[in-house]
């Protein structure tokens, strides 16, 4: 990830606490060596702008470089501006602020000392109007501005900035005749001829008649996206009329057209019913939305889909196709884009009856002589890249992002990728809530390892990755010091078991044990292996009356037990209940701990700063509590515990956290650590003593947040799991919300 220093927790000592030492410069080789990964020039995050709170922008949608690579621009059709950054330092950008373009900029390029904006002024769908802004990049002056008769959506440059190609949508109405074309006003593509001063060049329609004969609702034309190649040939997508057609740009007429075709999709999840199951085959129309050339007779589309026919078909084919320009499909995704993504757990379990992942944007890039594809799944929150030299598309590495990456630049003269997103992640209170802001990342492609993914399955005996989302607790095998154990949180409608390979790089899910026979929904936050080898889970209760639980399990998922909490207690329990649980002594007679998120309002809680750890006695049945004191809250939100681990003898190691995420937008992460507690001599006691609670004693092992931030894209909030296996490696996950309007990503880190 990013290319700054990682942290280490340190060393468990013998009294169970964690040193202080950090790893700099030798980080990468910390990493390399303990995972035995050879070496690579692979893309590296190495920054992360937040462009609301660094230049006030609402989104960031299509980006563009300058042709010196040192400044960015990008759309924001929020605030209806155009956006600079300055990546003068890559690792280090800087908002250089926007500009009003008068209407909503939908895309753009930068042209010399110029950038050209194409900008919506729609009054609405009967009456669409636009503009091309041409902004004076030293000055930020509008130094010119032409009637484009219609709404634009996207506009290109030629690579001899002699021309340019703006897609004109007219886009449908979807709320009229339940937005099945045709409607009234078809798109068009038009050209720019960019000979002598801004407000003097000129614009003229290209002739699109044979496309209008033979696609589908053809005098409905919705035309998408742009590129053109060195031969002065645009290829334009028709998303709606799932077309493609090839311009020549000089005279601006038709070389060729066809239609972009059918996918049969294999093995795909097709049901939203909060299971991931790939088990169905779809045959799909491809729907394409960005388009790139990859040479002067072959281009990719990105495969989004974006309309529902007259027989409630949806198209998009959740990947990719490469054609060339006769019409030839020289490769096609299908499913294997999503199938990739879904190994490394950006599978979109909301969008499986939809379009899947959607993938939207789409780049090539020669970086010396290796050439890369660049393919962006909007609802996955991650970019896949392609080695493209060949052709066939291989495989290379996968790089997370912000909440839906549309637009995707590369600048192979500074080994640089830029990926912007245009939309905030939403959380509880609302838009921004959770602390993800539109951003824009930047890659470096660099010698070293791919630090992403950190975590990915493996295929089951189908031929299908294994599915998993949202990893919370973690624990290690009693045996195997190579072995983990992870439980899924109620994201999914069922609980399950993932068995980590976890001395590898990534780490490994090699198999999934569905959890049966538990007489409640479960929402499992927790894991540990028992004496006897089978395990120990905790699942949190909510507000709607599913009680917090312990349950023993079997090795092959069957709930062998169900401990709830005392009747007084659990009467008085809220959200925010069980989040880990650990386990020590001889079977039958196993003493089970478990770590209460937050405080409960219930009586006897007067200090809401101090939540409850609680002590199951398997053979007498008794329950004991202890106060554990919270850190106080700050600016990343409230503060609780998400895990408790068995160190040795009768000490235990707990992750506290905010609700913070990243390093600049509220509530931003401030306390993500690694406390530990000592558990000798202790009093716990029933939670209606006369006497109250006694309050445990802390001590921080280690400040995790450093590593985090690292190693995340955009700090993570969630730090869910803690393990330490028999010789003393200790290793952290955190819960990516199932991609679920959050970005996705999962930290999981060997940090000793």
């Amino acid at each position: 990830m990013k290319k700054v220093t990682l942290a280490t927790v340190g060393l468990i000592a013998a009294t169970g606490s964690f040193a202080g030492q950090q790893h700099h410069k030798n980080n990468y080789k910390f990493q390399k060596d303990h995972y035995n990964h050879k070496s690579d020039t692979l893309f590296q995050h190495i920054a992360t702008f937040d462009v609301q709170a660094g230049n006030a922008s609402g989104v960031a949608e299509i980006v563009d470089v300058t042709k010196d690579g040192k400044t960015l621009v990008y759309t924001d059709a929020i605030t209806q501006s155009i956006g600079f950054v300055d990546i003068r330092n890559p690792a280090v950008p800087t908002g250089l602020g926007k500009l009003d373009v008068g209407g909503e900029p939908t895309s753009l390029v930068v042209r010399g000392p110029h950038v050209l904006v194409a900008v919506n002024t729609s009054e609405s769908y009967t009456e669409p109007s636009g503009k091309l802004v041409v902004v004076e990049l030293a000055t930020r002056n509008i130094v010119a501005e032409h009637d484009l008769g219609g709404q634009p959506d996207s506009i290109s440059l030629a690579p001899n900035a002699k021309r340019a190609a703006v897609v004109i949508e007219n886009e449908r109405d979807e709320d009229l005749n339940g937005g099945l074309i045709p409607q009234n006003l078809t798109g068009t593509l038009l050209i720019a001829e960019l000979w002598g001063a801004p407000a003097d060049w000129n614009l003229f329609e290209a002739d699109l008649s044979p496309v209008a004969e033979n696609a589908y609702a053809g005098s409905d034309l919705e035309p998408e996206f742009v590129d053109i190649n060195e031969q002065n040939e645009a290829v334009v997508t028709f998303q709606e009329n799932n077309h493609i057609a090839i311009v020549n740009i000089i005279n601006g007429q038709t070389i060729n057209e066809f239609p972009a075709g059918m996918v049969e999709l294999n093995n795909v999840d097709s049901e939203e019913e909060d299971l991931i199951n790939f088990n169905t085959t779809l045959v799909k129309r491809a729907e394409p939305d960005a388009v790139v050339w990859l040479d002067n007779d072959s281009f990719a589309t990105a495969n989004e889909g974006d309309y529902e026919d007259e027989n409630g078909e949806a198209g998009g084919s959740r990947g990719f196709t490469i054609f060339n320009q006769d019409g030839t499909v020289e490769f096609e995704s299908s499913e294997s884009f999503e199938h990739w993504l879904a190994s490394a757990g950006h599978y979109s379990e909301a969008r499986s009856e939809n379009k899947g992942c959607e993938p939207e944007g789409i780049e090539y890039g020669k970086y010396g002589k290796n050439e890369y594809m660049f393919v962006g799944a909007e609802r996955s929150n991650i970019v896949g890249v392609y080695d493209v030299s060949k052709k066939s598309p291989k495989e290379v590495q996968l790089l997370p992002t912000g909440v839906k990456p549309e637009g995707l630049k590369a600048i192979p003269s500074r080994d640089l990728l830029v990926v912007s997103t245009e939309e905030v992640a939403l959380g509880e209170g609302g838009e921004d809530a959770n602390g993800n802001p539109p951003q824009i990342n930047i890659y470096r492609l660099a010698k070293g390892p791919a630090f992403y993914p950190m975590i990915e399955s493996v295929n089951d005996d189908n031929g299908t990755p294994i599915p998993w989302v949202a990893l919370s607790g973690l624990a290690a095998d009693n045996r195997n010091p190579n072995k983990l154990y992870a439980v899924s949180d109620s994201f999914l409608a069922e609980g399950f078991i993932y068995t980590i390979k976890a001395n590898t790089h990534p780490a490994q899910i090699v198999e999934r044990t569905q959890v049966t026979g538990a007489s409640e929904s479960l929402d499992l936050e927790g894991i540990a292996m028992g004496p006897d080898g089978k395990f120990w889970l905790a699942s949190e209760g909510n507000a709607d009356g599913r009680p917090n639980m312990v349950l023993k399990v079997d090795t092959d998922g069957t709930v062998l037990d169900e401990i709830t909490l005392p009747t007084f207690l659990e009467d008085n329990a809220r959200g925010n209940g069980f989040e880990g649980i650990a386990v020590t002594g001889r079977p039958e007679k196993e003493i089970v701990y478990v770590a209460i998120q937050r405080a409960w309002p219930a009586t006897g809680d007067t200090d809401k700063l101090h939540t409850k750890l609680g002590r199951y006695d398997v053979a007498t049945g008794e329950w004991g509590f202890v106060y554990y004191p919270l850190e106080a809250e700050g600016e990343g939100g409230w503060i609780g515990l998400s895990e408790i681990t068995h160190i040795a003898k009768d000490r235990f190691a707990i992750i506290e956290r905010d609700k913070g995420w990243g390093p600049t937008t509220a509530p931003n992460a401030e306390l993500k650590a690694i406390y530990g507690v000592n558990f000798c001599n202790v009093d716990f006691r029933a939670y209606d003593d006369e006497d109250g609670l006694v309050t445990v004693d802390k001590k921080l092992l280690g400040n995790v947040l450093p590593i985090l931030e690292a190693s995340s894209t955009w700090t993570a909030e969630k730090l869910e799991g803690l393990a330490i296996t028999k010789n003393g490696k200790v290793y952290i996950v955190s819960d990516n919300d199932g991609v679920d309007e959050a970005p996705g990503e999962t930290v999981f880190l060997r940090i000793r």
